[in-house]
């Protein structure tokens, strides 16, 4: 059985910057050596709620003078069933159970996103594995 209801999910900050058309350029040539991060926050609401921020962040490694920022805030608001008491168990719900069914969405809009931003045709190839991610975390 399912432990948590997700009430809505909203983009709650976007930011998606290019200087200029060289730098236009520059990352189309160069965006194959950007790297994606995922980055989950959450604070609890009242009536065993939970604001979950999922914040993915497709940049530049190499610190390059021309560089794009793709960025973007995910939130989601969750009820959390009454029978969770373990911190354990609501952890994983928030970083595992959660993403798992907001993720194909959220990838969507951000891929959408980089693509009508200049960069067509971008693809993330690698799937997200929050269960492995989950358990390298306590590891």
């Amino acid at each position: 059985m399912k432990k948590f209801k997700i009430l809505l999910n909203f983009i709650k900050d976007v930011s998606v910057e290019t200087p200029d058309a060289e730098t236009l350029i520059f990352v189309r040539d160069n965006i194959a050596k950007y790297v994606l991060n995922i980055d989950i926050t959450s604070k609890p609401l009242k009536n065993k709620m939970v604001e979950i921020n999922t914040k993915l962040n497709f940049g530049d490694k190499q610190n390059n003078d021309k560089q794009s920022v793709f960025e973007i805030i995910y939130a989601s608001v969750v009820r959390i069933d009454e029978s969770v008491k373990d911190k354990k168990v609501l952890e994983k719900i928030i970083l595992c159970d959660v993403q798992k069914e907001i993720y194909p969405k959220l990838e969507e809009i951000f891929t959408k996103l980089i693509n009508d931003a200049g960069f067509p045709g971008l693809k993330f190839e690698k799937k997200v594995d929050f269960e492995k991610l989950y358990n390298e975390r306590l590891n």
